[in-house]
């Protein structure tokens, strides 16, 4: 990859809760793109499949194709074939592996206007890494607040339930799904069971 001439790279975080309209604010940004006529890609990773396998589909149900990836570093593949592109979007930045932290940082320096969007926190309400560490690279942060499904203030954490239970704190960090899981809740009204799953059978529940 080589620089683009004349061209100043930038790097744009969109992030916040579940429900709080990031991927909205990507397809904006998307459309504003193509309203000015610039050369664009737009990827998600291949994981992300709970509403279409090959585009990029908000909660509200506004879409847009894109490429399904299974590594960031297959973003090159597609600008060796694409010279002309200026601008290059992501979905679901917290699925993507670590690299994908390098890549971004790199393809903002050789002149690609990058714009990523994705959690900030899991459901434990701990910082997703690729997330955390883009937002102090990043020249933009966009962070947006959701509302708390319990007292109705601005929520800014994602709730996990599990049958109407807060999920196990030992819960897997990835697990695909949307309102029937997943809502958006304040810092005082999000909640983890404490509990920790059993790792084998017949081992004892125990508190953590």
């Amino acid at each position: 990859m080589t620089l683009l001439l004349n061209k100043r790279g930038k790097l744009t975080i969109i992030t916040g809760p579940m429900f709080s309209g990031k991927t909205e604010e990507l397809l904006r940004r998307i459309s504003r793109a193509q309203y000015a006529k610039k050369n664009f890609l737009i990827f998600k990773p291949s994981l992300e499949t709970r509403y279409s396998a090959s585009e990029i589909v908000s909660h509200s149900n506004n879409k847009v194709t894109t490429i399904s990836i299974n590594k960031s570093k297959e973003i090159y593949d597609y600008l060796k074939k694409k010279h002309e592109i200026e601008a290059i979007f992501i979905d679901e930045l917290h699925f993507f592996e670590p690299q994908i932290v390098k890549n971004l940082n790199k393809l903002a320096k050789l002149g690609y206007l990058v714009t990523a969007a994705g959690l900030d926190q899991d459901f434990r309400g701990r910082p997703f890494e690729n997330t955390a560490l883009l937002l102090s690279l990043a020249e933009k942060v966009i962070k947006l607040t959701s509302i708390c499904l319990i007292c109705r203030q601005k929520a800014n954490m994602t709730q996990r339930l599990i049958n109407g239970q807060p999920a196990l704190i030992t819960d897997p960090i990835i697990l695909l799904g949307g309102g029937e899981i997943y809502e958006a809740r304040c810092r005082s009204c999000h909640l983890v069971n404490k509990l920790t799953a059993s790792i084998s059978m017949g081992k004892k529940i125990n508190w953590s």
